[in-house]
């Protein structure tokens, strides 16, 4: 072996407050299934929280009862993690804005070229990301496929970032293929 091949991402795991405030949010506001709860076998005065994101990996958040929600902005800076993103469909996208209006949450939405996203922040200052792709994923093909080769769309053409155009063509081409290797 001369590299280690990583095969996906298995779970992240965050720092929080309190086990109420993480259940509340998480599954409460995103909506996460809470799967498990056990305590931190590397820290036994902590407990571990466990959620499913949606993929069936998982989310799992350390609380302490003893931990106030932090309610600043997470720090930003070399080894900080900017923030965290999930996926969300075109529908439950369209909804977000209420729903996060109903929590009392702030939030900003952007356009990002290849896909929408709002962001907002976690009881602890933790940047939050749903994001939804402008495409659906050829069968038989990974959103990653689509956003490479849109990618080399953008920069054959000399465009400042990926658009739409880019991403029709790109799926265009990749149906192509798709047709030349059937029978």
């Amino acid at each position: 072996m001369k590299k280690i091949q990583v095969q996906g991402v298995h779970h992240t795991t965050i720092v929080g407050s309190t086990r109420q405030s993480a259940i509340d949010f998480w599954e409460g506001v995103l909506g996460m299934p809470f799967v498990l709860e056990q305590p931190n076998l590397g820290k036994p005065d902590e407990n571990h929280l466990y959620f499913d994101p949606g993929d069936g990996r998982l989310l799992t958040v350390f609380t302490h009862q003893e931990r106030q929600d932090a309610r600043r902005p997470a720090p930003r800076e070399a080894g900080c993690v900017e923030h965290l993103a999930f996926n969300v469909s075109r529908a439950t996208f369209s909804q977000v804005p209420a729903r996060l209006r109903e929590h009392g949450i702030e939030f900003l939405q952007r356009d990002r070229g290849f896909m929408d996203s709002i962001y907002f922040q976690d009881p602890n200052g933790m940047k939050i990301e749903l994001a939804c792709y402008k495409f659906e994923t050829p069968e038989g093909f990974r959103a990653v496929d689509v956003l490479m080769a849109a990618q080399r769309l953008r920069v054959e053409r000399g465009a400042h970032h990926i658009t739409e155009e880019h991403l029709a063509d790109a799926i265009e081409q990749l149906m192509a293929t798709r047709e030349r290797l059937r029978p």
